[in-house]
This record gives C-alpha cells, structure tokens and sequence, in this order.
C-alpha cells in the first residue's frame, strides 16, 4: 500500500484501489471468489471495518457481488467497466497536470512513449 503521507485518499478507497487494480490485472476472473475481509485486512495491515467498506464501495458500484454465507465474488463485465471507469477517471483528472508538466519541462510525447524505463 502507498504510504499515507504520499496518498491523501482514505484508506478505504485505497484498498478499493488496489481491489480494482486486482481485477483490471487479471488477478481476480470473473466469477472469481474475493478473499475474506479478515484475509484481505491481515494481508494489508488494515481494520477489516475499513476493508469491509471497500468491499462495499465495490458491491455499490456493481463490481463485485455478494453470495451470502459463501463471500464477495468478481461481477461479470467488472474487468471491462472498471477499465472504462478508470479510462475516464485518468482523462479527466490526471492527464491534464500530467500534459501540463510535460509541457511546462519540455519534453517530447513521441519520445516519452518510446521510452524504456524498466
């Protein structure tokens, strides 16, 4: 997880953050079984309270779906909706001050891209 001082989000939209990065990757299917809140908590160092938000936030948003007494599972199309969900939220919020910045220095786009930084 990013350390607190350097991401001003709550922590719960954090873990949702990585949830949804899990499933974008490819980490979590379709269909595929979550893992518990306790699990998911003990494995980030967080209060499963604010994990069971984030898990919340998802099942909200339609990503995720509860099977009662079983868990939470990956909704069909979540991959597809997140990463237009994500598409947007970049195009919208981040990309500006990222074009102004690579403005403001001077470089290239065409050069960027064909960067390797790896």
């Amino acid at each position: 997880m990013t350390a607190p001082d350097s991401n001003p989000a709550p922590v719960y939209l954090r873990l949702r953050g990585l949830l949804a990065a899990a499933i974008l990757a490819g980490d979590f299917g379709e269909g595929d079984q979550l893992p518990s809140v306790r699990a998911f908590a003990a494995q980030h160092g967080a209060n499963p309270l604010t994990v069971a938000k984030a898990y919340q936030t998802l099942q909200d948003e339609g990503f995720v779906s509860v099977r009662r007494g079983v868990g939470m599972f990956v909704a069909e199309g979540a991959a597809n909706r997140l990463r237009s969900q994500e598409r947007t939220a970049f195009l919208n919020q981040t990309w500006p001050s990222v074009r102004a910045q690579i403005d403001r220095l001077g470089l290239d786009i065409e050069e960027l891209l064909r960067l390797d930084l790896a």
